[in-house]
């Protein structure tokens, strides 16, 4: 009895020490950029510098001070209050979204860096949809407006997919253009006199109607911004889950990323299978849009650049292209952009301290070797754990 325990307990132990080795690395990723991001601020701080003059004591004393006080306005920007906390939730929201879309896009071997031009385009379909049709009850004209999102998304993304599929056209480079052309699209659909702009002097659209709105956590409090959006998020996250590991179509993505070749060998039309995964991913990223103006501002500005886009590459490798890794990563992210920007406000520290700490962040957790070497962990078997893509250009 007590062998087969102890067999018993040997199996359970090298899953958890996995697990545990999983988690530590990005634990410790984020602990390490925090305390670099501090390192940082003391050096930047002209009363610190100023102190050390007058003594060791003295400096690091004022040095404790500054960082206690900027990490203290951090936190609580994220986390410290109701409102906090539910900001931290509502900027996650649309990361959510454009971090999906590119994770897709991974799975499928693709490489859409045209998240924010998707999302630009996902933005005007919706915002039309959503101030142009009146008199329409909510329970349809908010599907509808978010379908538009998602439509307007695809269809952009579908390009590249029926470009790449039918002439070989590489999609990284096809993304980038369609994300400048999107960019002017917008900017002549919303300029003052332009055909979707709010009469007057600002290029704006016209606000969406009531019935669009996205519903808000607490209607009582306005200046609670958190909405039904963050659950889409989350119900999108479990769909693009079900999809690639329970499905004969997510199957064949995650074949022809893997490797188009014998997915060809195998039967399956890759070119149809680019075409879709492109248009999935593009309707991702066409659905973070509307969760900002349908759920927040209620219209769409001319300079409606996120970062949101861009951001999603990072929070797709973060996440190792998995939906349940894209949801924290998206979690992380909302909280160190929630967190800067009251750290900026309390502290005065430069919001441009948390773009480097998450560039710290990325580069240790796509690095693990450097944290593993830092803090003397167990690296991983030869290979294992290795992230590869398939080559440029390839088929």
């Amino acid at each position: 009895m007590s062998e087969q325990k102890s067999q018993t307990a040997r199996s359970w132990a090298a899953p958890l020490k996995a697990i545990g080795r999983s988690v530590a690395v990005p634990l410790l990723a984020v602990a390490t950029a925090l305390l670099i991001g501090a390192l940082l601020i003391i050096i930047t701080d002209n009363t610190v510098i100023a102190a050390f003059g007058d003594g060791i004591g003295l400096g690091l004393k004022r040095a404790w001070q500054v960082i206690s006080v900027a990490y203290g306005a951090f936190f609580f920007g994220a986390f410290g209050d109701l409102y906090h906390f539910t900001e931290t939730l509502r900027i996650a929201t649309p990361y959510i979204f454009a971090g999906l879309a590119v994770a897709v896009g991974f799975q499928g071997g693709l490489f859409n860096v045209g998240a924010e031009g998707q999302y630009f385009i996902g933005g005007l379909t919706s915002v039309f949809v959503g101030y142009s049709i009146t008199g329409m009850p909510w329970f349809i004209h908010l599907p509808l407006a978010l379908l538009a999102g998602a439509a307007g998304g695809a269809l952009w993304a579908g390009i590249v997919g029926l470009l790449k599929a039918k002439t070989g056209a590489h999609e990284v480079i096809n993304t980038i253009m369609m994300n400048y052309i999107a960019y002017r699209l917008a900017e002549f659909m919303l300029d003052v006199g332009g055909p979707m702009a709010r009469p007057g002097y600002r290029p704006v659209s016209p606000e969406i109607q009531p019935s669009a709105y996205l519903p808000q956590f607490v209607p009582s409090d306005t200046t609670i911004r958190f909405n039904a959006g963050f659950f889409l998020a989350l119900a999108a996250a479990v769909l693009v889950w079900w999809l690639l590991f329970k499905t004969t179509l997510g199957y064949e993505i995650r074949t022809v990323g893997q490797n188009p070749r014998a997915a060809r060998y195998a039967g399956i039309s890759v070119p149809r299978i680019i075409i879709i995964t492109m248009a999935l991913s593009g309707a991702l990223a066409g659905l973070a849009a509307p969760m900002d103006i349908l759920g927040v501002i209620r219209f769409m500005p001319n300079a409606f650049a996120s970062g949101y886009g861009f951001d999603a590459i990072a929070l797709a490798l973060l996440g190792n292209s998995h939906p349940a890794g894209v949801v924290v990563a998206s979690l992380l992210f909302g909280a160190l952009r929630a967190g800067a920007s009251n750290m900026q406000g309390v502290a005065k520290i430069p919001i441009d301290i948390t773009s480097i700490l998450q560039g710290l962040i990325i580069v240790f957790i796509a690095a693990p070797a450097i944290i593993r070497a830092l803090y003397r962990l167990r690296g991983l078997e030869k290979g294992e754990g290795l992230i590869t893509t398939r080559g440029w250009g390839q088929m």
